[in-house]
């Protein structure tokens, strides 16, 4: 446990105790510094973190007093706003979203509008070895492991991991692929035609976007809770009077709202799906990220017709560069590993053998312990952090897993305009624009907390706050 840490816990027992009282006033800073000689950089991140529990607020210029019996918090999202809008395949998001990650790359900005896990926090080393170790073996120099549906070895692991979670799988169902991006846009292509319209959440991850605008599809946005995902009713409804061709969701920790989808939400919507014969594409790239005890259900466990093509990854836990994902696609996995071959003909072994090397003799589950610990740690400090300096009318996304932050600010704040003072001063923010072909998310951003907590992240996120105010006025 860091010092910060122990310190913050040590309060909150105090707290807890009575040695400090709802509305009393904490030692200062400077203070508890002096107090237990360390560092006031030590003190603050343990003020705020207790801050981000809810268990102490901060007052200008008079300090950190104990919280009353109403959490300090911001206001957290509940309901989406716009209602399901009907759009043509002609909406680019995706020069918005290239613009960001290109500003990132080459501009060396403070990455809170990446869609990236923080690389610093994977096992690159120890991977690039067991690919170097590949790379030597004479039997990878031909095509046979890369051709679809991919290295025996990793289908094994991928199946075996699954089945650690209590999800029961067949391994000859597993379809690998050159990333998530690529399973998503497969089993679209597997499931759907040119002209088809396509159900997404509202607010989306805009790959799914990009899979739609690709295959020259449309899209008809449906109203999602912050908390409790997909309106399974409004779909319900919608698909009723149309037909759609596919829906496509993130039912856990979903890019950028943060949710966990209930479980019984969750099998209404299965259950939908087979009523309607409507083919689910699910997204489950942040499904290891979860920030509580448990493993989360996945939308494929309650299928029983086939209907759930199940898409995942190593690029959010593991290895992004590296660009190894798979699909499950259920009755439609020939059609798929078709499409995989006509599309990009094999996945790269040698990142495959690595990976299944890493995942049979290192340990990956103290690898994802820590990082989900790390992910859930920033979350509260990058919450707390945003509290206190955006603009008041603020609200924050309360997310359950991932390291993304959905923060809606006041009407009169442009998404676009803060994009763009913030790049001005060498900061991305992820526009909300992205996350909507029908410009819904005018007054959002999103924030990534990805990258271990710092000085220079933390100015980024005042600075933004700052700039938000600034633009409220």
């Amino acid at each position: 446990m860091r010092l910060y840490e122990t310190l913050a816990d040590d309060i909150q027992s105090q707290i807890a105790n009575g040695v400090y009282q709802p509305g009393e006033r904490l030692p200062s800073v400077r203070q508890t510094s002096q107090q237990r000689q360390i560092s006031i950089t030590t003190v603050i991140r343990a003020y705020l973190l207790l801050e981000s529990r809810g268990l102490i607020v901060s007052r200008p210029q008079s300090g950190y007093f104990v919280s009353t019996l109403e959490a300090y918090a911001a206001p957290a999202l509940t309901a989406a706003k716009p209602k399901p809008i009907a759009i043509s395949a002609s909406v680019d998001v995706s020069r918005l979203v290239l613009s960001t990650l290109r500003s990132i790359a080459t501009d060396d900005a403070v990455p809170l509008g990446s869609p990236y896990p923080d690389p610093g926090a994977f096992p690159f080393e120890k991977l690039n070895r067991y690919a170097y170790a590949a790379a030597r073996d004479d039997s990878l120099r031909g095509m046979r492991d890369a051709l679809p549906p991919g290295h025996p070895k990793l289908i094994r692991q991928i199946a075996k991991r699954y089945s650690e979670k209590g999800v029961t799988i067949d391994p000859a169902e597993i379809i690998v692929t050159v990333g998530a991006t690529e399973a998503i846009n497969l089993c679209l292509q597997a499931v759907a035609k040119p002209g088809d319209v396509i159900a997404v959440e509202s607010p989306t991850f805009y790959a799914m976007l990009h899979a739609i605008e690709r295959m020259g599809m449309k899209a008809i946005e449906i109203p999602t809770h912050a908390a409790r995902g997909i309106d399974v009713d409004a779909l319900a409804s919608i698909a009723r009077d149309q037909r759609i061709g596919a829906c496509m969701v993130m039912p856990n920790f979903q890019n950028p709202l943060g949710f966990e989808m209930p479980d019984e939400a969750k099998r209404a919507l299965v259950s939908l799906s087979a009523e309607l014969n409507m083919p689910l594409i699910e997204n489950g790239v942040y499904n290891e990220l979860y920030y509580g005890d448990t493993y989360p259900t996945t939308l494929k466990q309650y299928d029983r017709e086939g209907l759930v093509l199940h898409c995942s990854s190593f690029s959010k836990t593991l290895a992004s560069a590296y660009r190894i994902g798979w699909a499950l696609p259920g009755r439609y996995r020939d059609q798929v590993e078709k499409l995989k071959f006509l599309n990009t003909l094999t996945t790269a072994s040698i990142p495959q053998l690595a990976i299944a090397e890493f995942l049979e003799r290192e340990g990956y589950e103290h690898h994802l312990r820590r990082l989900r610990k790390t992910y859930a740690q920033q979350a509260n400090l990058m919450k707390a952090i945003v509290t206190r300096f955006f603009p008041a009318g603020t609200r924050l996304s309360n997310p359950a897993g991932g390291y993304v932050l959905w923060v809606e600010l006041p009407d009169k704040v442009d998404g676009m305009k803060l994009y763009q003072l913030a790049l001005e001063r060498g900061i991305t923010v992820g526009p909300g624009y992205m996350f909507s072909a029908s410009g819904s998310y005018r007054n959002f951003i999103r924030l990534n907390y990805s990258t271990p907590w710092s000085p220079e992240i933390e100015q980024a996120v005042i600075t933004v706050g700052k700039l938000a105010t600034t633009c409220a006025k």
